[in-house]
């Protein structure tokens, strides 16, 4: 039982040529080295997705192992530097489910002193001062990836190679594809894919990196005037409309005197509007057999199990939540329960019980609107880098919260900047939280009716 508990999750280090890149190296490097300067009492848990195994399609088995091994020397190193002053400890995430698999890669990782533990789930004590009502004589905290919790990235048979989940081969298909077929791309946008969540978000992403980064700058040109002047049309089609039922007069759209008097721009005006209109009933006339067909293949992809993503959009953390509640109400013994894959760090707080997501060292790519009506919109990146610190103060339990700064700067285009709004800022998570582990459970209601917490 260690002293303090330091928590993170999804590297997701590894893959198939460009997603062998690690844009946070330096970082990890020095986050691992301060762990090392620190020593003391310590055990870091890497909650899954430590590699991104599933994103090897070149080499299978244990040989993937290997590879990452060989891909980031320098973290490999300093794992091993840290692990010989403190604990370092793995266990499997879907990703890296191949941790769960093979018997060796417990004593290969054990080289570098990482310690893996190939279960679904493990529990740690913490040592407060008083046990109270604990049987066990300390409270727990409860340490899984979460996977089994998202229905197409569960287990079948943990621990069988050979039992995947349909997230393995989207990966296989499209996420690993992409890291080979990156260096294609006009930039290095394409490995980016590994960051899209939840996956239902790939192919309005892949539209705006098109729009924006493969797309002709000669095409660019024509499209984005019709796009700006969309909205225009459509004003201009209503005002027609009303000067042809008499409520307005003619002069303020057909006969306007202002507009006719630009001379050759309003020729160019109106062959933009009557491109737009063409346009418009164009989509009219498809929208019906479009609404159609993706209202069959929904149904489809549902009859056969099939959703790309078992975490749909808007359904948020609401499955773990579900999940720890039912640890907490069965394990009165835990007083933190942490878990990570859905790449989005929070902490939610129940009483004297902790929810704790450890969020993810990947870009993250948030959807922002553009100042300019029709454009598509832009996956603004950025970088979150976090680890929580659980120990023991007295007879409380304390949570702590730290990001780690980086000074990468959005790696967005021009255009892309000048037509991006300003993304939203991510919710803040406390830097403190302490409980007292003999406290109660304190669900809100709404949490307990299934809704989504906020």
């Amino acid at each position: 039982m260690a002293s303090e508990y330091v928590f993170i999750s999804d590297l997701h280090m590894g893959g198939d040529e460009e997603l062998s890149a690690l844009d946070f190296e330096d970082e990890l490097l020095s986050f691992l080295e301060t762990l090392e300067k620190r020593g003391g009492d310590v055990e870091l848990i890497i909650n899954g997705d430590t590699f991104g195994l599933w994103e090897y399609a070149e080499v299978t088995g244990p040989a993937k192992l290997e590879q990452v091994i060989e891909d980031h020397p320098r973290v490999f190193e300093q794992f091993r530097a840290t692990g010989e002053v403190i604990d370092i400890t793995l266990i499997p995430g879907n990703h890296d489910y191949d941790l769960a698999c093979y018997p060796s890669a417990v004593d290969r990782l054990a080289e570098y002193n990482l310690t893996l533990e190939p279960e679904i789930a493990i529990t740690r004590e913490v040592a407060v001062d008083s046990g109270g009502n604990h049987s066990d004589g300390h409270p727990q905290i409860w340490i899984e990836h979460g996977q089994q919790h998202d229905a197409n990235n569960r287990m079948p048979d943990w621990g069988n190679p050979d039992a995947l989940p349909v997230g393995y081969f989207v990966v296989q298909r499209i996420v690993a594809a992409a890291g080979r077929y990156s260096d294609r791309a006009r930039g290095d946008w394409l490995r980016d894919i590994q960051s899209v969540a939840p996956m239902e978000e790939i192919p309005r992403w892949l539209l705006s990196n098109y729009f924006y980064r493969e797309m002709s700058p000669f095409l660019r040109a024509v499209v984005v005037p019709l796009l700006l002047f969309f909205n225009i049309t459509l004003l201009y089609l209503a005002g027609t409309a009303l000067e042809a039922a008499g409520i307005i007069p003619s002069s303020v759209f057909t006969d306007n005197p202002v507009v006719h008097a630009l001379g050759v721009g309003d020729i160019v005006l109106e062959l933009i509007i009557t491109i737009n209109v063409v346009i418009i009933v164009v989509l009219l006339l498809l929208a019906i057999p479009f609404w159609l067909f993706r209202r069959d293949l929904k149904h489809t992809l549902e009859r056969f199990g099939v959703v790309l993503s078992g975490v749909r959009v808007g359904q948020g953390d609401e499955p773990f939540l579900r999940a720890a509640r039912n640890v907490f109400e069965t394990h009165p013994d835990v007083a933190v329960f942490v878990y990570g894959h859905t790449h989005r760090a929070s902490l939610t707080r129940w009483g004297d019980r902790v929810v704790v997501n450890t969020g993810t060292w990947l870009k993250k790519l948030q959807h922002v609107e553009t100042r300019f009506s029709r454009l598509p919109g832009v996956y603004y990146p950025s970088f979150r880098l976090n680890y929580y610190r659980i120990f023991a103060e007295g007879d409380r339990i304390v949570v702590e919260y730290e990001e780690i700064e980086t000074d990468k700067s959005p790696d967005l285009t021009r255009f892309q900047r000048l037509v991006a709004r300003h993304p939203s800022a991510e919710e803040p998570i406390p830097d403190r939280t302490v409980i007292d582990p003999t406290g109660t459970l304190e669900i809100p209601e709404d949490e307990r009716s299934g809704s989504e917490s906020s």
